[in-house]
């Protein structure tokens, strides 16, 4: 069987032109992913502000917030350099999904998702999951 001579040399998968586009949105995505990342990490990394605080007085050990803030500023981390190395920003959002699904089984057990006030807070760990699956099939794609 014949080949188009433009199908044989380049990879197989997506066209140029479209793993260009979504290599664009993965990096998009990967920066404003780890920057929510690395601000959401680094008060609990450093049990200071009253995020850990109140983690904390909700029963959550200094240990485990200190442990949660560190894997959010490591998957920032791995986010930026996936850009480069994207098996490492894969896994860093996949990583982060799986943290930020914690965090949702987290707010659910004490009832924010019917508190008003609190609502808010713990809509954020919804979309940021979500974001983190599409940084990683994005990364995925455009490889």
């Amino acid at each position: 069987m014949l080949q188009h001579p433009r199908s044989a040399v380049s990879a197989p998968g997506l066209p140029l032109f479209d793993r260009i586009i979504v290599y664009i949105a993965a990096v998009v995505l990967s920066v404003l992913l780890a920057l929510f990342s690395f601000t959401a990490g680094a008060p609990k990394a450093q049990l200071k502000g009253s995020v850990p605080e109140g983690l904390i007085a909700k029963g959550l050990s200094s240990g485990l917030v200190r442990f949660i803030g560190l894997a959010e500023i490591a998957a920032a981390v791995g986010l930026v350099v996936g850009i480069w190395w994207p098996p490492l920003g894969i896994a860093a959002a996949i990583g982060l999904a799986v943290v930020m699904i914690g965090a949702v089984r987290y707010h659910a057990k004490w009832g924010d998702y019917t508190n008003s006030e609190a609502r808010g807070a713990a809509t954020a760990p919804i979309l940021f999951a979500f974001v983190a699956v599409a940084a990683a099939l994005t990364l995925t794609a455009s490889q």
